[in-house]
């Protein structure tokens, strides 16, 4: 269809991507509902789970990702229609708006408690929390956010073996910026489900894959970098999972 004049145009690429990731979501949280045992082992522990079980919950880690890295993304692309100004201001508002969000309607209705007794900081809290980061961020020269992004992304692990074993306002900061834990505050339950150090390096990665899309970028350059990015990324996986000394479930994380 040709593009109507005056209205914005969509790259559909990245709205088909966004799309698989919601419908890889719903099936994370139709397993949660439906599948009592989940609450009793963890889905991808093949020793009580099965291969389509496992299935259902290992692909459902990309949702998250996704996610946060498009949010990166869909931020540089309104950069070429904003000021650094004008979108430090709207990533910091939606940012704000996000967390509150977080703690008020999806609060509610994960629990339909309204005293609520349970604050989970998950995904919507830390999709929030790091677009306020972003607002600071692109005040930064691209390639400084680069290197900041792939540090966090190559080095957060090393900070597994660090925890924070009491209940106080510092084991707290340190849960929420690494850790998943629960603390007791106030006569409530209040837990970092997401910590942002990662999902901070992800959200700026995808802030500079967004250069890819900038105005003027040629489709074929742009297509060779996506497979080259892709399949490195690929491959590394694979060699990460093989040699298992780094990453998630390696014994950095003990």
């Amino acid at each position: 269809m040709n593009a109507t004049p005056g209205l914005q145009q969509r790259i559909y690429s990245i709205d088909l991507l966004r799309g698989i990731a919601m419908i890889i979501m719903a099936l994370d949280h139709v397993r949660d509902y439906f599948h009592a045992d989940n609450f009793l082992y963890d889905p991808t522990d093949l020793s009580q789970s099965n291969a389509w079980l496992f299935f259902t919950r290992w692909i459902t880690h990309f949702s998250a990702p996704v996610f946060m890295f498009l949010a990166g993304t869909s931020a540089f692309l309104q950069s070429e229609r904003k000021t650094r100004k004008q979108l430090a201001i709207f990533l910091l508002t939606r940012g704000l708006w996000l967390m509150l969000l977080e703690h008020t309607i999806v609060n509610f209705a994960w629990s339909f408690n309204p005293h609520f007794l349970f604050f989970r900081m998950a995904v919507i809290w830390a999709l929030g929390f790091c677009m306020i980061v972003l607002a600071a961020l692109i005040f930064l020269p691209k390639q400084i956010i680069l290197i900041i992004g792939l540090l966090i992304l190559f080095t957060h692990n090393m900070l597994d073996s660090i925890h924070a074993s009491g209940n106080g306002f510092g084991d707290f900061l340190w849960a929420e910026f690494h850790e998943r834990r629960r603390f007791f505050i106030g006569g409530r339950v209040v837990a970092t489900g997401y910590p942002i150090l990662a999902w901070i390096g992800i959200m700026a990665l995808g802030y500079c894959f967004g250069g890819l899309y900038r105005k003027g970028m040629d489709a074929v350059a742009r297509k060779k970098q996506l497979l080259i990015i892709g399949s490195g990324a690929i491959l590394l996986f694979f060699l990460l999972r093989a040699i298992n000394l780094y990453g998630d479930k390696s014994p950095w994380a003990i």
